[in-house]
């Protein structure tokens, strides 16, 4: 039965989807790096809000971790590299708290524009000072909105509600969809020039770290607002101090801040500036809606293999994961086999799929047998990781697709090139097994097998036998074997299954039979 550690105060319900899912619970919150390392090897999965960090150490430690699920958007706390590295899939909840993130940006918009917190303050105060508040209207303003995601979505579709006029950069948003969301896609610079007041929905990452910085804000209209309700670090709060105290900002509402919990910070106090303690995703529904979903998809990877919202891995619904098995299978062996016959580079690896396989999800399958092809020169590659490790060496990949799959329902064709040359290895599935259909360009019909031997040789009478009597000299049993060539007296391959390991002497007296140009000893 796998086992999940629930690290972060969540729901109760996450609990309850885990044990009706049949799979084992604890919640142990508030655990120090040190306690969280001591334990962590016990567990198959690690659920987490964002008081949990697991690194680079914690994650090496996880010997058996299989899958770690953020209950939130955000992973910031999560070192994605080193869960990849380890075969660790990573998860988030996008759609759990979208909404609830997006009304609360909405009321931070109206907050800034009139003002209410120190309104309600004031009046609170015992003081009646309505002519020091004079709000602005939303009605007919240009709202900018960076990151046109989930969440900035539903903030432009309330923003229209309002008959606001929405501006959005987005590197990812198509002209087609900004049509359709019924938004005008822009530059970011022509955003702060044009927009009355901007709302940031994008992740903290390299090229979005303080977005919103002095330059930019200089910019802008005098009398933005700026609004902050995705992540802290996107906007430079000292350039922020600045235009507020100089009247340049009208308001800003920031519900993240770069250091949190941000119980001190230079803003705080700063006329028209609106605070709050990173509310966002702070409804009931929203608490209840992430915990759920986490669960159930982190309950589905682990007992079906089906991956949802994942950040390193290619997704599989619980209804492809068992059509898709078999396949990921005869992937993962082709890879490995190829993988071992190669004595050059890997410049680039196509994939061609024939057949019934084009109807399914092909991405985890690719990610199968790039791994299984990396395995020989990276032992600790995995599916996860070897798309990262194939794009950071320069090793091409593609993928292609046939209708039609000759002499089988399904075909899976590899081609690799290395530095000297080309090689193709196509696979199927026969009664359910992963079966060889051609082998560097020759036909043959091999079944795989934990230890098998490679030969490639000039085809001359005689050489079977010989073959045979030095495995038999040697009390290697054969298994299989399977021969293959092109035409009579051209070379010939065989692989030929035994029962046990051969020997690096024995590959050395096969290697020395005449005729014999290439002898490969491949562990499957």
């Amino acid at each position: 039965m796998p086992k999940v550690l629930i690290a972060d105060k969540m729901s109760s319900a996450a609990t309850q989807v885990f044990k009706n899912r049949g799979v084992d619970v604890d919640v142990i919150t508030g655990l120090s790096k040190e306690e969280l390392i001591d334990i962590i090897g016990e567990y198959d999965g690690l659920a987490v809000r964002s008081t949990t960090r697991p690194d680079a150490e914690i994650i090496k430690s996880a010997k058996n971790l299989k899958v770690i699920g953020r209950a939130g958007i955000g992973v910031d706390n999560v070192d994605i590299k080193a869960a990849t590295d380890q075969g660790v899939v990573v998860m988030n909840t996008p759609f759990g708290n979208a909404v609830t993130t997006a009304e609360h940006a909405i009321a931070m918009l109206f907050s800034a524009a009139r003002q209410i917190p120190s309104a309600s303050t004031r009046t609170q105060n015992g003081e009646w000072p309505k002519s020091d508040f004079k709000g602005v209207e939303l009605f007919n303003k240009t709202l900018g909105v960076i990151g046109c995601g989930n969440i900035g979505t539903l903030v432009a579709e309330r923003a229209l509600g309002l008959k606001m006029k929405v501006i959005a950069f987005d590197p990812y948003l198509t002209p087609e969809r900004a049509v359709k969301l019924g938004v005008e896609k822009v530059e970011l610079d022509a955003l702060f020039q044009r927009a009355d007041a901007i709302t940031l929905h994008t992740p903290l990452v390299d090229s979005t770290k303080g977005i919103v910085s002095r330059e930019r804000l200089g910019m802008t209209k005098p009398g933005v607002i700026i609004v902050n309700c995705a992540r802290g670090g996107l906007v430079d709060e000292e350039a922020l101090k600045d235009a507020l105290e100089a009247g340049h900002v009208r308001g800003a509402a920031l519900d993240v801040f770069a250091v949190e919990p941000a119980k001190e910070h230079p803003l705080f106090g700063t006329p028209n500036f609106i605070a709050t303690p990173h509310l966002g995703a702070s409804t009931l529904e929203a608490q209840e809606n992430v915990a759920v979903q986490v669960a159930e998809q982190m309950a589905d990877y682990l007992l079906t293999g089906a991956v949802s919202n994942a950040l390193n891995t290619p997704s599989i619904t619980a209804e492809e994961a068992p059509r898709l098995k078999p396949f990921v299978e005869l992937a993962d062996k082709l890879g490995v086999l190829t993988g071992q016959l190669l004595h050059a580079p890997i410049k680039s690896v196509e994939f061609t799929y024939k057949g019934a396989v084009t109807q399914l999800n092909t991405n985890p399958v690719t990610a199968a047998a790039l791994a299984g092809l990396l395995k020989a020169a990276m032992p600790d590659v995995n599916m996860v990781s070897a798309p990262v490790l194939a794009k950071e060496r320069g090793i091409e990949v593609k993928e292609s697709y046939v209708d039609e799959a000759e002499r089988a329902e399904s075909l899976i064709r590899l081609t690799v090139t290395t530095t000297e040359r080309k090689y193709v290895v196509v696979g199927t599935i026969y009664r359910g097994e992963p079966r060889i259909v051609r082998l560097f360009g020759v036909p043959m019909d091999a079944a795989f097998s934990p230890n098998m031997v490679y030969v490639r040789n000039e085809d001359k009478p005689g050489f079977i036998g010989r073959l045979g009597a030095v495995l038999g000299d040697n009390k290697v049993n054969i298994a299989t074997f399977s021969l293959g060539r092109m035409k009579k007296g051209d070379e010939a391959v065989c692989l030929v299954s035994v029962d046990e390991p051969i020997s690096e002497s024995v590959a050395k007296q096969i290697k020395s039979l005449d005729a014999v140009k290439i002898v490969d000893v491949v562990s499957l």
